[in-house]
């Protein structure tokens, strides 16, 4: 349960980063406590799409990760970003990220804080 909390929290932090650092990404919210609730619901989202879709979308395009040498994982979290910004948009949450190669930048942005955090965090279970 602890090491669900923790990647959550960081989820959580590198979708922030993203939002702050790119205005393309954007969270919306009346106050400040909305808003970081909000950003909790993406980053549970997030997960939720990287935990269920991305492995069968990376078995899908196996033989492009072994073409690309790797590079197409920036499509695929690209994709995965988007598809969190349309699951976002139906459960009614203020997230929105604005075009792929905002998408492929953000991604980007999420995979290297998110993994800085999860160095950084505990993992313990």
């Amino acid at each position: 349960m602890k090491n669900f909390v923790v990647k959550t929290i960081a989820n959580a932090g590198a979708l922030a980063v993203a939002i702050w650092l790119l205005q393309d990404i954007t969270l919306t919210g009346d106050n400040t406590g909305r808003k970081i609730l909000t950003l909790i619901l993406v980053a549970l989202l997030f997960g939720l799409v990287n935990f269920v879709v991305k492995p069968v979308v990376k078995l899908l395009t196996l033989p492009l990760f072994i073409l690309t040498l790797g590079l197409i994982t920036l499509v695929v979290n690209a994709l995965m970003l988007m598809l969190t910004s349309w699951l976002a948009g139906v459960v009614n949450l203020s997230f929105h990220v604005d075009g792929f190669w905002t998408a492929v930048l953000g991604g980007l942005i999420i995979s290297v804080v998110s993994w800085a955090l999860n160095v950084v965090l505990p993992d313990e279970d």
